[in-house]
């Protein structure tokens, strides 16, 4: 079922490039990005209440607290700069920068996560590596 959720994340990622290119166009990519958040905000605790899981907020620990807010400004911050990104550059150059963070990610799991290091996952982050460079040059 987690393949069914990453592949919707990818497509509507994709549509969120797209769309996201095309409302920028002629406005400040921080009020954009404003804008965008705010709809996200709307429908996540719509989400929320529609579902009944409010009512769990009691029972979040410090730790999570911690660093579900730094995860929030992480993401308020690769947001900023997607759209200023994106507002100034080809959706089609941009986008793999950005999707590159998937290698990142990796070395950052396996560095503080102690996740496993296998051949595949190195091989894989070092296909997307070579095949975002190939995209942007």
């Amino acid at each position: 079922m987690w393949i069914l959720y990453a592949l919707l994340s990818a497509v509507f990622a994709a549509l969120t490039s797209i769309l996201a290119k095309i409302g920028i166009e002629g406005i400040s990519s921080n009020l954009a990005t404003a804008i965008r958040t705010i709809v996200v905000l709307v429908m996540a605790w719509g989400i929320v209440f529609m579902t009944g899981t409010w009512h769990e907020i009691s029972n979040i620990n410090q730790k999570s607290w911690v660093f579900l807010t730094f995860s929030g400004l992480a993401t308020g911050f690769s947001w900023l700069f997607y759209y200023k990104a994106l507002q100034i550059g080809e959706a089609a150059k941009v986008v793999p920068i950005d999707k590159f963070s998937v290698v990142i990610t990796m070395v950052l799991a396996f560095v503080i996560l102690k996740e496993a290091m296998t051949a595949k996952t190195i091989i894989g982050g070092i296909f997307i590596t070579i095949g975002t460079f190939v995209m942007i040059l």
